[in-house]
């Protein structure tokens, strides 16, 4: 019995130390590699490939931790997030957008930064305070810090101002559209505008953005869908009539599923103007304009504002980088959210891209000192607006955004687009968002 009882400890101290050493092995391994899904910053997941690994040269030269980064497009980031917070397999940091916070929260799947892995960051000090206010929901610690500084702003053609005898920005929505029109001329396939209809991203923060204008209230104090509002149609009407109605938008534009894509519309003087984040600087330069052919203005607000209406004119847009609960290298990955998050890279990243650093002591690069990032700059810090931090926020983005590709869709093969069906198609959002779907598809 005692040679049985001793060969049975033997074995438990033989697996219990395969079982150690294994899993030694794998920590040890493990942490050498770290996966990363990159959200799609520059003109192609191919540079963002090219960008990052440049400086992961660095990261891994000075920690001996490699960085296996994925490039992921933004019409696919959410729902891979979403899909791995709830399978547990996943990378070990992902980027998001800022906007998402709240709802990626509310899965569980990130570690929480407290203050304590704040301060290995260099503390929340660092960080601009507009940025950290898309971090999550308030009360807890946020479950992602701010990588890349964005916001909206109204790229135009300088040339084609000047041809069309435009001698300023316009100052007013009004004013916009007239603008748009004296750009516009079919026949020569050129138009006032360049839009990404089929993105459901780009048409939620439209829907977001005009519609505060219009004094619209999303959601109530509960968290609860209220943007099948009048007020709200009024701003998504704004947004679809430019096609539907002003015919300043080439209707091809329906189609558009990318920011990137109508970067190309613009760059090559297809368009004269273009709503979209400074993050689309990158994609310009790339398309061979120059930063002497383009100006930039904040996005036009009715003038006078409806009673209740503010003067958004962007969201307090921004991506995030977030670590996952499950890595097994949560040391790591928080090694290179430090990396990234550091003056240094801020610096060297957000020129490249074209963003603007969420840490203040990356400021001092002159290449942020530029008449374009400052305007953009502005907008952030004055006059954007901070999309609700609740969990229930990226449905609004997939059932809003998805109805108004919809309606581009419809007025894309010159359908008309009533102010009933605009209506309609919120009231459906809505109920659908209130049912707990939001499918971007």
């Amino acid at each position: 019995m005692r040679h049985r009882r001793l060969s049975g400890v033997i074995v438990l101290i033989l697996v219990l130390a395969s079982s150690l050493l294994s899993g030694c092995a794998r920590e040890q391994d493990d942490e050498r590699t770290l996966t990363y899904w990159a959200s799609n910053q520059g003109n192609s997941p191919q540079q963002d490939r090219r960008i990052l690994n440049e400086e992961f040269e660095k990261f891994t030269a000075r920690t001996g931790i490699e960085v296996n980064v994925e490039v992921i497009g933004w019409g696919d980031l959410l729902n891979k997030i979403l899909g791995s917070a709830v399978s547990g397999v996943g990378p070990d940091v992902v980027n998001l957008g800022n906007t998402w916070a709240a709802s990626l929260q509310a899965t569980g799947a990130f570690v929480p930064f407290t203050e304590e892995r704040m301060q290995q960051l260099g503390g929340r000090d660092r960080f601009l305070e507009t940025s950290m206010s898309s971090t999550g929901m308030s009360g807890r610690p946020p479950s992602s810090v701010p990588l890349y500084g964005l916001s909206y702003g109204v790229f135009y053609n300088k040339a084609m101002f000047r041809e069309a005898g435009i001698e300023q920005p316009p100052e007013n929505w009004s004013e916009f559209v007239d603008v748009a029109r004296d750009l516009t001329r079919p026949s020569q396939e050129q138009w006032g505008m360049t839009l990404a209809g089929a993105s459901y991203t780009e048409n939620a923060h439209f829907a977001f953005m005009l519609g505060n204008q219009e004094g619209a209230q999303l959601f109530d104090s509960n968290g609860r869908a209220t943007f099948a509002s009048p007020r709200m149609a009024s701003g998504v009407q704004r947004y679809v009539e430019l096609m539907s109605e002003h015919r300043v938008v080439n209707p091809d534009d329906a189609e558009i599923g990318s920011a990137t894509e109508a970067v190309g519309n613009f760059a090559t003087g297809e368009a004269g103007m273009l709503v979209a984040q400074n993050s689309s600087i990158a994609a310009i330069r790339a398309a061979g304009m120059s930063d002497s052919e383009w100006g930039v203005f904040p996005l036009p607000t009715p003038d006078p504002l409806p009673d209740g209406g503010e003067a958004v004119r962007s969201h307090v847009a921004g991506t995030n980088i977030a670590v996952y609960r499950n890595s097994e290298n949560k040391d790591a990955a928080i090694e290179l959210v430090k990396f990234l998050t550091s003056a240094e890279e801020q610096s060297i990243l957000n020129e490249k891209y074209g963003s603007l650093p969420v840490v203040s002591d990356a400021y001092d690069n002159p290449a942020f000192n530029t008449d374009a990032l400052r305007t953009f700059s502005r907008i952030l810090a004055e006059s954007s607006k901070q999309v609700p931090m609740i969990p229930n926020e990226n449905r609004f983005e997939t059932t809003v955004g998805a109805a108004v590709r919809d309606l581009f869709a419809r007025a894309g093969t010159n359908r008309s687009v009533r102010s009933e069906d605009i209506a309609e198609a919120l009231d459906e959002a809505q109920q659908k968002m209130r049912s707990g779907g939001g499918s971007t598809r």
